[in-house]
Protein backbone atom coordinates (compact mmCIF):
# COMPACT_ATOMS: atom_id res chain seq x y z
CA UNK A 1 0.00 0.00 0.00
CA UNK A 2 3.03 2.06 1.00
CA UNK A 3 6.19 1.82 -0.75
CA UNK A 4 9.26 3.44 -0.49
CA UNK A 5 12.33 2.89 -2.57
CA UNK A 6 16.24 5.03 -1.43
CA UNK A 7 13.73 8.27 -0.53
CA UNK A 8 16.15 11.42 0.14
CA UNK A 9 15.16 15.01 1.19
CA UNK A 10 17.55 17.82 1.73
CA UNK A 11 16.89 20.83 2.58
CA UNK A 12 20.09 23.19 1.17
CA UNK A 13 23.06 21.21 2.58
CA UNK A 14 21.01 19.83 5.78
CA UNK A 15 19.99 16.02 5.07
CA UNK A 16 16.49 15.43 6.81
CA UNK A 17 16.11 11.72 5.49
CA UNK A 18 18.69 9.51 3.39
CA UNK A 19 17.84 6.30 1.48
CA UNK A 20 14.71 5.48 3.13
CA UNK A 21 13.53 2.23 1.67
CA UNK A 22 10.43 0.43 3.40
CA UNK A 23 6.89 -0.78 2.55
CA UNK A 24 3.78 -0.75 4.48
CA UNK A 25 1.30 -3.83 2.93
CA UNK A 26 -2.45 -3.29 3.24
CA UNK A 27 -4.37 -3.44 6.45
CA UNK A 28 -1.03 -2.87 8.43
CA UNK A 29 -0.39 -0.26 11.49
CA UNK A 30 3.01 0.45 11.33
CA UNK A 31 4.61 2.51 13.63
CA UNK A 32 7.43 5.12 12.63
CA UNK A 33 9.40 5.86 15.07
CA UNK A 34 12.76 8.45 15.97
CA UNK A 35 14.19 10.96 18.18
CA UNK A 36 13.23 14.36 17.73
CA UNK A 37 14.77 15.75 14.84
CA UNK A 38 14.99 12.23 13.16
CA UNK A 39 13.12 12.71 10.10
CA UNK A 40 9.83 11.80 10.38
CA UNK A 41 7.66 14.59 9.66
CA UNK A 42 9.50 14.95 6.60
CA UNK A 43 8.94 11.64 5.46
CA UNK A 44 5.11 12.05 6.20
CA UNK A 45 4.98 15.42 3.84
CA UNK A 46 6.64 13.72 1.41
CA UNK A 47 4.62 10.47 1.20
CA UNK A 48 1.21 12.86 1.67
CA UNK A 49 2.30 15.49 -0.79
CA UNK A 50 3.17 18.26 0.69
CA UNK A 51 7.04 18.47 0.03
CA UNK A 52 8.73 16.81 -2.91
CA UNK A 53 11.34 14.58 -2.24
CA UNK A 54 15.14 15.11 -3.88
CA UNK A 55 15.45 11.99 -5.36
CA UNK A 56 14.43 8.81 -5.06
CA UNK A 57 10.29 7.00 -5.34
CA UNK A 58 7.52 6.79 -3.18
CA UNK A 59 3.73 5.28 -3.77
CA UNK A 60 0.43 5.19 -1.97
CA UNK A 61 -2.38 2.65 -3.15
CA UNK A 62 -0.03 2.61 -6.25
CA UNK A 63 -0.09 6.16 -7.10
CA UNK A 64 3.49 7.48 -7.07
CA UNK A 65 3.51 10.96 -4.89
CA UNK A 66 5.34 13.20 -7.44
CA UNK A 67 4.07 11.64 -10.29
CA UNK A 68 0.11 10.85 -9.40
CA UNK A 69 0.38 13.35 -6.70
CA UNK A 70 -3.81 14.19 -7.14
CA UNK A 71 -4.77 10.64 -7.16
CA UNK A 72 -2.14 10.12 -4.00
CA UNK A 73 -4.12 12.54 -2.22
CA UNK A 74 -7.16 11.25 -2.90
CA UNK A 75 -6.41 8.47 -1.10
CA UNK A 76 -4.43 9.55 1.70
CA UNK A 77 -5.95 10.74 5.07
CA UNK A 78 -2.92 13.00 6.99
CA UNK A 79 -3.26 13.72 10.62
CA UNK A 80 -0.08 16.04 11.62
CA UNK A 81 1.46 17.03 14.96
CA UNK A 82 0.04 20.67 14.68
CA UNK A 83 -3.63 20.38 13.41
CA UNK A 84 -3.75 23.69 11.69
CA UNK A 85 -7.63 24.72 12.16
CA UNK A 86 -9.48 27.84 11.90
CA UNK A 87 -10.36 28.97 15.46
CA UNK A 88 -13.04 31.27 14.28
CA UNK A 89 -15.10 27.88 12.73
CA UNK A 90 -17.61 25.54 14.59
CA UNK A 91 -16.44 21.85 14.21
CA UNK A 92 -19.81 20.75 12.06
CA UNK A 93 -18.60 24.05 9.81
CA UNK A 94 -15.41 22.67 9.27
CA UNK A 95 -15.89 19.45 8.49
CA UNK A 96 -18.48 20.60 5.99
CA UNK A 97 -15.90 22.70 4.72
CA UNK A 98 -13.40 19.97 4.57
CA UNK A 99 -15.62 17.67 2.70
CA UNK A 100 -16.42 20.07 0.01
CA UNK A 101 -12.92 20.66 -0.45
CA UNK A 102 -12.46 16.24 -0.95
CA UNK A 103 -15.46 16.64 -3.73
CA UNK A 104 -18.14 14.76 -1.01
CA UNK A 105 -21.86 15.66 -2.20
CA UNK A 106 -23.95 17.03 0.50
CA UNK A 107 -25.51 13.89 1.47
CA UNK A 108 -22.00 11.75 1.71
CA UNK A 109 -20.65 14.90 3.37
CA UNK A 110 -23.47 15.03 5.95
CA UNK A 111 -23.37 11.22 6.72
CA UNK A 112 -19.25 11.10 6.75
CA UNK A 113 -19.75 13.77 9.93
CA UNK A 114 -22.16 11.71 11.94
CA UNK A 115 -20.07 8.89 11.15
CA UNK A 116 -16.66 10.34 11.60
CA UNK A 117 -18.20 12.38 14.66
CA UNK A 118 -19.03 9.25 16.90
CA UNK A 119 -15.81 7.60 15.86
CA UNK A 120 -13.47 10.30 17.16
CA UNK A 121 -15.92 11.14 20.50
CA UNK A 122 -16.49 14.61 19.07
CA UNK A 123 -20.39 14.70 18.96
CA UNK A 124 -20.73 17.12 21.78
CA UNK A 125 -18.77 19.76 20.44
CA UNK A 126 -19.76 19.63 17.15
CA UNK A 127 -21.40 22.61 17.36
CA UNK A 128 -19.25 24.58 19.07
CA UNK A 129 -16.34 27.13 17.99
CA UNK A 130 -13.26 25.26 17.29
CA UNK A 131 -11.35 28.20 18.98
CA UNK A 132 -13.27 26.94 22.30
CA UNK A 133 -11.93 23.54 22.28
CA UNK A 134 -9.40 22.07 24.30
CA UNK A 135 -6.13 21.02 22.39
CA UNK A 136 -7.42 17.06 23.11
CA UNK A 137 -10.48 17.66 21.45
CA UNK A 138 -9.22 19.82 18.56
CA UNK A 139 -7.00 17.14 18.36
CA UNK A 140 -9.86 14.59 17.32
CA UNK A 141 -11.13 16.97 15.81
CA UNK A 142 -8.10 16.67 13.13
CA UNK A 143 -8.60 13.01 13.72
CA UNK A 144 -12.16 13.25 12.16
CA UNK A 145 -11.22 15.36 8.89
CA UNK A 146 -8.15 12.94 8.28
CA UNK A 147 -10.99 9.91 8.50
CA UNK A 148 -13.63 12.45 6.11
CA UNK A 149 -13.29 10.78 2.96
CA UNK A 150 -12.84 7.54 3.75
CA UNK A 151 -9.12 6.80 2.66
CA UNK A 152 -7.22 3.80 2.43
CA UNK A 153 -4.39 5.46 3.84
CA UNK A 154 -4.26 7.06 7.43
CA UNK A 155 -1.08 8.68 8.09
CA UNK A 156 -0.80 9.92 11.48
CA UNK A 157 2.32 11.93 13.32
CA UNK A 158 1.40 11.83 16.82
CA UNK A 159 -2.43 10.97 17.00
CA UNK A 160 -2.08 10.75 20.50
CA UNK A 161 -0.35 13.74 21.49
CA UNK A 162 -2.78 16.63 24.23
CA UNK A 163 -5.08 13.44 25.36
CA UNK A 164 -5.34 12.37 28.92
CA UNK A 165 -4.52 8.57 29.42
CA UNK A 166 -8.30 7.39 28.99
CA UNK A 167 -8.44 9.24 25.14
CA UNK A 168 -4.75 7.35 24.71
CA UNK A 169 -6.29 4.04 25.28
CA UNK A 170 -9.73 4.74 23.51
CA UNK A 171 -7.50 6.11 20.10
CA UNK A 172 -4.96 3.17 20.16
CA UNK A 173 -8.28 1.24 20.04
CA UNK A 174 -10.05 2.87 17.36
CA UNK A 175 -6.57 2.66 15.33
CA UNK A 176 -7.02 -1.06 15.64
CA UNK A 177 -10.46 -0.72 14.67
CA UNK A 178 -9.30 1.29 11.85
CA UNK A 179 -6.69 -1.36 10.40
CA UNK A 180 -9.64 -3.85 9.07
CA UNK A 181 -10.52 -1.51 6.45
CA UNK A 182 -7.20 1.38 6.38
CA UNK A 183 -3.91 1.15 6.07
CA UNK A 184 -2.32 2.83 9.27
CA UNK A 185 1.34 4.81 9.46
CA UNK A 186 1.47 6.91 12.76
CA UNK A 187 4.45 8.52 14.88
CA UNK A 188 4.82 8.25 18.94
CA UNK A 189 6.63 8.81 21.36
CA UNK A 190 4.38 6.87 23.69
CA UNK A 191 5.87 3.82 22.94
CA UNK A 192 4.27 1.27 25.21
CA UNK A 193 1.03 2.43 23.40
CA UNK A 194 2.99 2.25 19.81
CA UNK A 195 3.61 -1.49 20.76
CA UNK A 196 0.40 -2.33 21.97
CA UNK A 197 -1.15 -0.80 18.69
CA UNK A 198 1.36 -1.58 15.58
CA UNK A 199 2.35 -4.74 14.27
CA UNK A 200 5.81 -3.76 12.85
CA UNK A 201 8.28 -0.70 13.61
CA UNK A 202 10.22 1.29 11.59
CA UNK A 203 13.11 3.08 13.95
CA UNK A 204 14.58 5.65 12.23
CA UNK A 205 17.79 7.90 13.38
CA UNK A 206 20.08 10.98 12.18
CA UNK A 207 18.06 10.73 8.85
CA UNK A 208 18.35 6.77 8.11
CA UNK A 209 16.19 3.55 9.30
CA UNK A 210 18.31 1.80 11.63
CA UNK A 211 16.06 -0.79 12.22
CA UNK A 212 12.74 -2.27 11.55
CA UNK A 213 10.13 -5.68 11.73
CA UNK A 214 8.36 -6.75 14.76
CA UNK A 215 8.44 -6.78 17.91
CA UNK A 216 10.47 -10.33 17.88
CA UNK A 217 12.57 -9.48 14.94
CA UNK A 218 13.90 -5.94 16.75
CA UNK A 219 14.29 -8.57 20.14
CA UNK A 220 16.63 -10.48 18.00
CA UNK A 221 18.49 -7.39 16.14
CA UNK A 222 19.78 -6.08 19.29
CA UNK A 223 21.63 -9.48 19.74
CA UNK A 224 20.74 -9.68 23.63
CA UNK A 225 19.90 -12.37 25.35
CA UNK A 226 16.01 -12.66 27.12
CA UNK A 227 16.24 -12.02 30.89
CA UNK A 228 15.36 -13.88 33.75
CA UNK A 229 14.17 -12.56 37.59
CA UNK A 230 13.80 -14.62 40.03
CA UNK A 231 13.10 -13.69 43.77
CA UNK A 232 14.34 -15.64 46.24
CA UNK A 233 14.99 -16.67 49.87
CA UNK A 234 19.00 -17.29 50.08
CA UNK A 235 22.51 -15.86 50.59
CA UNK A 236 22.84 -12.76 48.51
CA UNK A 237 26.52 -14.02 47.47
CA UNK A 238 25.92 -17.38 47.62
CA UNK A 239 23.12 -17.06 45.33
CA UNK A 240 24.85 -15.19 42.63
CA UNK A 241 27.81 -17.38 42.51
CA UNK A 242 25.23 -20.48 41.95
CA UNK A 243 23.79 -18.51 39.59
CA UNK A 244 26.74 -17.70 37.24
CA UNK A 245 27.81 -21.34 37.16
CA UNK A 246 24.49 -22.41 35.31
CA UNK A 247 24.89 -23.24 31.60
CA UNK A 248 23.90 -20.45 29.35
CA UNK A 249 23.87 -17.57 32.03
CA UNK A 250 26.06 -15.15 30.19
CA UNK A 251 25.56 -12.08 32.90
CA UNK A 252 23.98 -11.71 36.66
CA UNK A 253 23.09 -9.48 38.84
CA UNK A 254 21.72 -9.51 42.56
CA UNK A 255 20.40 -7.09 44.85
CA UNK A 256 18.83 -8.13 48.49
CA UNK A 257 15.67 -6.15 50.31
CA UNK A 258 13.60 -7.08 52.68
CA UNK A 259 14.94 -10.72 53.35
CA UNK A 260 14.93 -11.50 49.53
CA UNK A 261 17.36 -11.69 46.95
CA UNK A 262 16.43 -10.63 43.71
CA UNK A 263 18.40 -12.16 40.91
CA UNK A 264 18.54 -10.52 37.24
CA UNK A 265 20.06 -13.31 34.48
CA UNK A 266 20.67 -12.60 30.62
CA UNK A 267 20.37 -16.00 29.69
CA UNK A 268 18.16 -18.74 27.72
CA UNK A 269 14.93 -19.20 28.64
CA UNK A 270 15.29 -22.68 30.01
CA UNK A 271 17.57 -21.61 32.17
CA UNK A 272 14.49 -20.73 34.64
CA UNK A 273 13.79 -24.66 34.63
CA UNK A 274 17.44 -25.12 36.15
CA UNK A 275 17.44 -22.24 38.64
CA UNK A 276 14.24 -23.70 40.03
CA UNK A 277 16.19 -27.10 40.21
CA UNK A 278 18.94 -25.66 41.89
CA UNK A 279 16.91 -23.36 44.43
CA UNK A 280 15.06 -26.42 45.37
CA UNK A 281 18.47 -28.42 45.87
CA UNK A 282 19.93 -25.64 48.00
CA UNK A 283 16.63 -25.04 50.31
CA UNK A 284 16.26 -21.88 48.68
CA UNK A 285 12.65 -20.78 48.79
CA UNK A 286 11.52 -18.97 45.71
CA UNK A 287 8.43 -16.09 45.83
CA UNK A 288 8.69 -15.33 42.17
CA UNK A 289 9.89 -15.93 38.64
CA UNK A 290 8.89 -14.27 35.59
CA UNK A 291 10.85 -14.00 31.83
CA UNK A 292 11.23 -11.12 30.59
CA UNK A 293 11.83 -9.71 27.04
CA UNK A 294 13.22 -6.84 25.67
CA UNK A 295 10.24 -4.11 25.22
CA UNK A 296 10.24 -1.86 22.46
CA UNK A 297 11.30 1.23 24.62
CA UNK A 298 14.39 -0.24 25.76
CA UNK A 299 15.36 -1.70 22.34
CA UNK A 300 14.68 2.08 20.85
CA UNK A 301 17.22 3.39 23.24
CA UNK A 302 19.34 0.82 22.23
CA UNK A 303 18.85 1.49 18.46
CA UNK A 304 19.56 5.00 18.85
CA UNK A 305 22.38 4.41 21.22
CA UNK A 306 24.58 2.16 19.13
CA UNK A 307 24.76 4.80 16.29
CA UNK A 308 28.29 5.13 15.60
CA UNK A 309 26.92 8.72 13.71
CA UNK A 310 24.92 10.38 16.48
CA UNK A 311 27.17 13.46 16.66
CA UNK A 312 28.05 13.63 13.23
CA UNK A 313 26.79 17.08 10.97
CA UNK A 314 23.67 16.17 8.82
CA UNK A 315 25.29 17.71 6.03
CA UNK A 316 24.98 16.77 2.23
CA UNK A 317 26.50 14.16 0.20
CA UNK A 318 26.89 12.96 -3.27
CA UNK A 319 23.39 13.17 -3.51
CA UNK A 320 21.54 12.37 -7.10
CA UNK A 321 18.97 14.87 -7.36
CA UNK A 322 15.33 13.83 -9.45
CA UNK A 323 15.68 14.92 -12.65
CA UNK A 324 13.46 18.44 -14.04
CA UNK A 325 11.74 18.11 -17.28
CA UNK A 326 13.40 21.00 -19.45
CA UNK A 327 11.69 24.41 -19.85
CA UNK A 328 10.26 24.82 -23.03
CA UNK A 329 11.27 27.83 -24.93
CA UNK A 330 8.75 30.62 -25.10
CA UNK A 331 7.92 31.43 -28.66
CA UNK A 332 7.09 34.72 -30.00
Amino acid sequence: MIEVRELSKFYGSFRAVENLTFSVGEGEVVGFLGPNGAGKTTTFRVLTCYHPATSGTASVAGHDVFADSMRARQQVGYLPESVPLYPEMRVREYLRFRGKLRGLDRPARERRIGEVAQRCWIREVIDRPIGQLSKGYRQRVGLADALLHNPRVLILDEPTVGLDPVQIRETGELIRELAANHTVMLSSHILPQVEATCQRMIIIHQGRIVAQGTLAELQQQTGQPPRVSVMLQGPEKDVLAAARSLPGVSEAQAAARDGWTHVTLSARPDVGEALLALCGAKGWKVRELRHEELRLEEIFVRCIMAQPDAAEPRSRSAEPRRKEKPKEKAHA
